[in-house]
């Protein structure tokens, strides 16, 4: 898909759309690497979810998407606690 400029959207998809498949993707990859135990893929999921994070911190939030925003910040977190198991 193509970036929006102005915005840095990727077109088709709102900020809430981008926030749940960037949470979805760190997830698959944190998934992958605990189970490889591979570094280099633990460095990737790692960096898949400063990712989500950075871009849930861009978004403009309302008061009707806290909720929503409050359950992919809790998937995250599980997300990092997984990866810290798999690392020690």
């Amino acid at each position: 898909m193509d970036q929006i400029n102005h915005t840095g959207l990727i077109s088709g998809m709102n900020e809430l759309s981008q926030i749940e498949m960037s949470v979805k993707a760190a997830q698959k990859m944190v998934g992958s690497a605990t189970m490889q135990l591979d570094q280099e893929a633990i460095q990737h999921a790692e960096n898949a979810i400063r990712d989500a994070k950075d871009l849930m911190n861009r978004s403009s939030k309302t008061g009707v998407d806290q909720e929503f925003l409050a359950k992919q910040q809790e998937l995250l977190k599980q997300c990092e606690h997984q990866l810290s198991e798999a690392k020690h």
